[in-house]
């Protein structure tokens, strides 16, 4: 039976659509359609009238110092969700994939894929819509077999039990107000970040605000004497939490180890609500010594290989992108 695909980009006439993952959801839909900076794509692949697959997009403003610009990107994180065991996955991507690449190239300088299900994943769709992969690293920690106490560092432990024993605490924002104070942490952490996108402040409000009977996301307080001196903010999609953003006030608060404490807040939790697997979202590039990877995988987790395929809008800069990365 022929696919037919459909293309939305207006939460308001999408149809209900099964499936549990969060990355590729009509609520994720609405949450970008909501934040400022952000054009959500749906693509939905039916037979016969019903849905068999769908896959969201977003296209982001991006603002770069150096040099200075201001640019689209579309990223996706993952390869969709299938709804039809008989059909072959690999082979539907790829007309999605060809799909999504003609309808938003030229309003995008770049499309990114992230957190592909395997590398080799439609590996021969990806080149022949001339995408190029650079080898990634992801970090996450098994939540099912060991408790997260078993896997954690020594030095880790020390830490926080040090944390615990001056009084810093943990606990889930429960007030706007909360999060707000939150959120200007983070933005004050990230600011110094050139390359590290941070996104509007209304996206973590509506993630965690805007559908109270799901579990989409959550942001988790570490506290001293009543003041919040850090946090992390985490989603949550079928059986995996993500680790998006943490920060804290390292510096004046730096004896409560308060940016472990926020990471630890967030592990424990999911470890209590029975996830299977807690992923740090960004640990960087396999060849390059990174602190930050280090200082993640003092929790106890592990690192595996995987691939990021990109697609650039100039043709001569992507075929030089595709030549260095073959």
């Amino acid at each position: 039976m022929p696919i037919r695909l459909t293309t939305y980009k207006k939460g308001s006439i999408i149809p209900s659509l099964p499936g549990n993952i969060l990355t590729h959801s009509t609520e994720l839909f609405h949450v970008y359609e909501q934040t400022p900076g952000y054009e959500p794509i749906l693509i939905i692949a039916s037979q016969e009238e019903r849905p068999v697959a769908k896959l969201l997009a977003v296209i982001r403003r991006s603002v770069r110092l150096f040099p200075p610009a201001l640019i689209k990107r579309c990223e996706v994180y993952g390869n969709g969700e299938y709804f039809d065991e008989q059909i072959n996955k690999e082979e539907l991507f790829g007309m999605i994939l060809e799909h999504l690449t003609k309808d938003v190239l030229n309003n995008s300088f770049l499309i990114e894929f992230r957190n592909i299900s395997t590398p080799l994943f439609a590996y021969k769709y990806f080149r022949k819509n001339n995408y190029f992969p650079i080898n990634w690293i992801r970090v996450y920690n098994s939540l099912h077999s060991l408790s997260p106490q078993e896997r954690l560092d020594s030095s880790r432990k020390r830490q926080i039990n040090k944390a615990i024993r001056l009084g810093a605490y943990t606990c889930i924002a429960q007030k706007e107000e909360e999060i707000a104070v939150f959120l200007q942490i983070l933005k004050r952490n990230y600011s110094s970040k050139i390359r590290k996108h941070f996104p509007d402040l209304k996206l973590f409000k509506l993630l965690t605000q805007l559908y109270p009977e799901k579990e989409v996301a959550k942001v988790f307080l570490v506290k001293y004497k009543e003041k919040i001196i850090g946090g992390s903010f985490c989603m949550f999609s079928d059986s995996h939490a993500y680790l998006c953003f943490w920060g804290s006030l390292r510096k004046t608060y730096a004896r409560f180890s308060p940016g472990v404490m926020a990471i630890w807040a967030a592990i424990t939790y999911s470890y209590e609500k029975g996830y299977q697997h807690f992923e740090f979202t960004d640990a960087g590039l396999p060849f390059k010594k990174i602190g930050y990877r280090n200082f993640i995988l003092r929790f106890g987790g592990k690192q595996v290989s995987t691939r990021r395929w990109f697609r650039f809008r100039w043709g001569w800069l992507n075929k030089l992108a595709t030549w260095l990365y073959q």
